[in-house]
């Protein structure tokens, strides 16, 4: 799996941003800032509307039915994934009432203890509705022991 799965581009994911989902997010990360719960405030301090807290974009990115379907696909099971880290790039501000075009792919896929510990790197860029890149982001999934379906790793050599 390591090479044949780099490089896989995901179908892109859209998703709106709306303000009561902005305002339940910061709320629930502890922020107080008004900019991230009043539309007069936000637009005092210079932008448009309610803006985004800043990780808010990785929960928008999962805003689907299935999030664990597009690794079901790749023969991953999602109850042998563990979230490891996470690393953003921010190019520009996510507002209420933007529409993200969300497109992620698997840059990197590493093998330890024979097979034993996998890591996905997934990269994931989103994209306004103006064409403009808000957000990269870059997460690492560990996959724990047999949570590769025995297809997907069969014939392929592990790094040590």
């Amino acid at each position: 799996m390591a090479s044949e799965y780099v490089g896989k581009v995901f179908p892109p994911l859209q998703a709106d941003v709306e303000k009561w989902q902005l305002r339940f997010f910061a709320k629930a990360v502890g922020e107080s800032n008004p900019i991230y719960f009043d539309e007069v405030a936000a637009q005092a301090e210079g932008h448009k509307s309610i803006l985004a807290p800043p990780t808010y974009v990785l929960t928008l990115s999962i805003a689907e039915p299935d999030p664990f379907q597009k690794y079901r696909e790749l023969g991953i099971n999602p109850e042998q994934m563990l979230h490891a880290q996470q690393k953003f790039e921010y190019f520009s501000p996510i507002y209420a009432g933007d529409k993200i075009t969300f497109t992620s792919r698997i840059v990197d896929f590493i093998e330890r203890r024979k097979g034993a510990i996998k890591f996905l790197i997934e990269e994931t860029d989103a994209v306004n509705q103006e064409g403009v890149m808000t957000t990269r982001f870059r997460k690492t999934v560990v996959i724990k022991g047999n949570g590769l379906n025995d297809t997907a790793t069969e014939g392929k050599e592990t790094a040590t």
